[in-house]
């Protein structure tokens, strides 16, 4: 007699809820660690995130281990979970990855930019250099980081986007630290301007070469850290 093949049955409803749980909590760290509030080896603990976002003590367990296979949250045996502190050198490293991953996005920007598309970068120019010249670090950093997500929305490439969201987030500590040194924006300003021009030109070689040289302009500034 031949058994009866397994039937691939749904997820149970508590099972279903606890995934949904856990990646809502993950987007929250995960959000908390890229704004600066998530510091390097602050501690991650699991009644209080369960308290804080209305989750199970399993949901939390589950997002924690997400944020683990993402490099931003480290497990420590008999210690829990704390957010994971990148090193200068590491924070290099993940820079050069993300000058290839990067480069790769703004190249398809540029053959895919949309007239209003580029309005829209024009305006961003605008408000950068604004944010500059009337010294508003905090507002320049984040227009910064408005533009980095507008290229690889614009680039339309989900694989190049997921990498780099991750690889953003993990270095996140540097890049803080690095709008906030003086006058740093005044180097790196021009450089986001020709990111911009080359994609509004919409020349992806130009593009390329464009977003290589302001991300090496930062590994310098990082080794000079």
């Amino acid at each position: 007699m031949i058994a009866d093949a397994p039937l691939d049955l749904p997820a149970a409803p508590a099972d279903a809820d606890r995934s949904a749980d856990a990646d809502r909590v993950a987007g929250a760290i995960r959000a908390g660690i890229l704004a600066g509030e998530l510091v390097g080896e602050q501690r991650l603990v699991e009644a209080e995130l369960s308290d804080r976002h209305a989750a199970s003590r399993g949901a939390v367990r589950t997002a924690l281990l997400m944020l683990a296979h993402e490099g931003l949250v480290e497990r420590i045996a008999n210690r829990g979970a704390r957010v994971r502190a990148v090193s200068t050198a590491e924070a290099i490293d993940i820079t050069e990855v993300r000058m290839v991953v990067e480069g790769l996005c703004a190249a398809k920007a540029a053959e895919r930019v949309t007239d209003a598309e580029i309005a829209e970068l024009r305006e961003l120019a605008d408000a950068m250099r604004t944010a500059v010249a009337a010294g508003e670090v905090v507002t320049y950093s984040q227009l910064n980081e408005r533009l980095h997500t507008r290229i690889r929305q614009i680039a339309d490439q989900p694989v190049a986007a997921e990498v780099l969201g991750r690889l953003r987030a993990q270095n996140v500590r540097h890049q803080f630290r690095l709008a906030l040194r003086p006058g740093r924006p005044q180097v790196s300003l021009p450089e986001h301007l020709a990111i911009i021009d080359e994609i509004c030109a919409r020349s992806p070689g130009g593009a390329e070469r464009a977003i290589r040289r302001h991300l090496e302009s930062v590994i310098e500034a990082l080794r000079a850290s």
